[in-house]
């Protein structure tokens, strides 16, 4: 994987964050990570949508900030690092971005640095060791080995880094081993899916299911969600591969398991995912095999969507939840600047798309748009291009 340096945007230059690079270590490794995010109670701040539509979210929208200092901004200023154990899909980028633009909200934070652990565990955990010898005050986690990094994560806790793992369990206990793990119900992802395909199939039907790198606890919890919501009906089946057939989150991957699945199963109804772009990426593999695409159920994408409007098939999408970073970063800097830390450590799913009832909101695409922005996220429209690096 090569390393890419992205320019500072000129608005956090213009508050005095830095953001500083890790230096590339080696790209070879299997634990390469990108999927999923998350609705947070921790503020109740309305933050204007990807898609112009407005709903409640934890983090503090740009509009929101301009009006005074958000209340987890407290008046100690700190160094802020934001730790991605795999940093190069459009997912992660978003995020960072829906980071960067929660940080700038609070100007006691004078120095943003961001760590990208390239999908090799090892570099990951040298990454977190590196963040605590250069003295950051808090630092928000994506820690896609799980519980392999544990151990660094509890070294930074022990060395007085609040420390703030999001999205993906790394093991251990809050107080003990860092100070606050920001959760998303991934369970309710999948119930979500089963229901809806419960009335798309009319319980009857096979179904397909992807999910991300071996064990990972997203897709391992979606799929119990899954299983539970479709039980009620059993002419469903969940086919092939169980949990779920894993694609690392990797668009190439996913085209590999998709071309598999369609030459060996000659009937394939339906496909849940937790990536929805890597789906999109891979359609190419039914016009080859001559075969309609079927039902889909995943997390949004501008392609997934744009590409529903053109082929019309029907899709149901759950938020992809970017902005759970911007809780995690709350929280951390909360703690670390003394600020008021926020209520709830807990972000729940929720539905973004129905192509079959249009609620909570229709299939829509954005073509001014580059086609792997998520129109589900609290970016404009300017920064989701800035952020995607057009």
């Amino acid at each position: 994987m090569q390393c890419k340096a992205k320019a500072l945007a000129s608005s956090l230059l213009a508050l005095g964050i830095v953001v500083v690079v890790a230096a590339c270590g080696s790209s070879s490794s299997s634990n390469s990570s990108a999927g999923g995010g998350g609705a947070s109670t921790s503020a109740a701040a309305a933050a204007t949508t990807a898609s112009g539509a407005t709903s409640a979210s934890g983090g503090t929208s740009t509009a929101a900030a301009a009006s005074g200092t958000p209340s987890w901004c407290g008046s100690k200023q700190i160094t802020f690092a934001l730790a991605d154990g795999f940093g190069d899909n459009n997912w992660r980028k978003i995020t960072t971005g829906e980071a960067r633009d929660e940080a700038a909200q609070c100007k006691s934070i004078t120095k943003f640095i961001y760590t990208d652990g390239q999908g090799n565990t090892q570099k990951a955990i040298s990454d977190l060791h590196g963040l605590a010898a250069q003295g950051v005050n808090a630092a928000v986690v994506f820690p896609d080995a799980g519980q392999a990094v544990l151990p660094a994560i509890r070294d930074m806790y022990k060395a007085g880094v609040v420390t703030v793992p999001y999205r993906v369990f790394p093991g251990g206990k809050a107080g003990t081993d860092y100070d606050y793990y920001i959760s998303t119900q991934f369970q309710q992802a999948g119930e979500l899916w089963g229901k809806w395909l419960d009335t798309a199939l009319h319980c009857k039907g096979n179904v397909i299911n992807l999910g991300g790198p071996p064990a990972n606890s997203q897709s391992l919890a979606e799929y119990q969600g899954l299983k539970a919501a479709i039980a009620s009906c059993p002419g469903i089946h969940i086919i092939g591969t169980t949990p779920y057939y894993v694609t690392n989150w990797d668009p190439a991957q996913t085209q590999k398991v998709v071309t598999a699945v369609l030459a060996k199963y000659p009937k394939i109804d339906a496909i849940t995912t937790d990536f929805g772009a890597a789906l999109a990426s891979a359609f190419s593999a039914f016009s080859q095999a001559n075969r309609k695409i079927p039902a889909i159920a995943t997390e949004d994408s501008n392609q997934l969507s744009c590409d529903q409007k053109k082929l019309h098939f029907p899709l149901f999408t759950v938020d992809s939840q970017n902005w759970m970073v911007r809780t995690a970063v709350d929280f951390a800097v909360a703690k670390a600047s003394g600020g008021t830390i926020p209520s709830s450590t807990v972000v729940p799913q929720k539905a973004f798309e129905d192509s079959l009832t249009g609620k909570p909101h229709p299939v829509e695409c954005v073509p001014s748009l580059p086609s792997d922005a998520i129109l589900s996220s609290h970016l404009t429209h300017t920064q989701l291009k800035a952020a995607l690096g057009e």
